[in-house]
């Protein structure tokens, strides 16, 4: 394993597949998310695709470094769009599926800003 070729993806490219591979967000949320335009996320996660798909298909490593990047809370704010309930969830716990108050599927993510 120590002898496989490295390809580096940038935190930026990660957290573009995080938020729309995993968490399943559009390109003009996840941009928002990531304070860049629809068309710039777009360009973020294509390249990001494209070097993940060559570490799997030509048996390489994925080194993940460089970005500038904050952290900064620990849980994310969400709102429905049906009731408009508000309701705070910890990071790393994935989308929510629906509401807690009306179980309503259509949830999205408040900004802090």
């Amino acid at each position: 394993m120590l002898d496989l070729e490295e390809i580096r993806l940038t935190i930026d490219e990660r957290e573009a597949l995080r938020l729309a591979d995993l968490e399943g967000l559009s390109h003009e949320e996840a941009g928002q998310m990531m304070g860049v335009s629809r068309a710039t996320f777009g360009r973020i996660i294509e390249q990001a695709r494209r070097i993940v798909a060559d570490a799997l298909i030509n048996g390489k490593a994925i080194n993940v470094e460089g970005g500038n990047y904050e952290i900064s809370s620990t849980e994310r704010l969400f709102a429905c769009e049906k009731c408009d309930y508000e309701w705070h969830e910890d990071f790393g716990t994935g989308r929510p599926k629906a509401c807690p108050s009306c179980r309503h599927s259509g949830v999205f993510r408040v900004s802090s800003e």
